[in-house]
């Protein structure tokens, strides 16, 4: 299968932003739903654990990476069902990203934003949030998972070409 690549690249004052969005024929509270609630972020993301609540800390499983690691997620402010903003570390650097959902005419918007301090390793980090945002649409589809072979290296040359 070919995928084409959707993300677009914002330079800011403070780096850059890579936004990407998706549409479903569903009401917001649903798609919000499907990427806050623990059984469901489990089938296109991974679980989490914890007490959820702007300024809380929960631990989220990497359910479909190597070694399926878990790390330290802050949320950072929430105004469900349209906006959320978390922040994590790992040894690739800092994550920075927030979700806004808008709904009209019974079609809901989910707009991703990774907020990057450097253009570097957009090559990677691009091709596999659009990996992860069609996990989300085939979870609540109910269609087969997409490979990360339809999108690494695939799209690399894509978001490179972006910066």
């Amino acid at each position: 299968m070919s995928r084409t690549p959707t993300a677009r690249l914002l330079h800011t004052d403070s780096g850059a932003e890579l936004v990407m969005d998706r549409t479903f024929r569903a009401p917001i509270d649903d798609v919000w739903a499907s990427v806050t609630e623990s059984e469901r972020t489990a089938r296109w993301f991974g679980p989490w654990k914890g007490d959820a609540g702007p300024g809380q800390m929960i631990k989220l499983q990497l359910a479909f990476e190597e070694q399926q690691p878990w790390c330290d997620v802050r949320i950072e402010s929430c105004a469900a069902p349209r906006q959320l903003e978390v922040s994590m570390k790992d040894e690739v650097g800092n994550w920075r990203l927030a979700l806004a959902l808008s709904e009209k005419d019974g079609v809901t918007t989910l707009q991703l934003t990774h907020h990057l301090e450097s253009v570097e390793g957009i090559g990677e980090i691009g091709p596999g949030w659009e990996y992860y945002l069609d996990m989300l649409v085939a979870a609540r589809e109910g269609t087969a998972q997409p490979e990360f072979s339809e999108f690494y290296p695939k799209m690399k040359e894509y978001f490179e070409g972006l910066s």
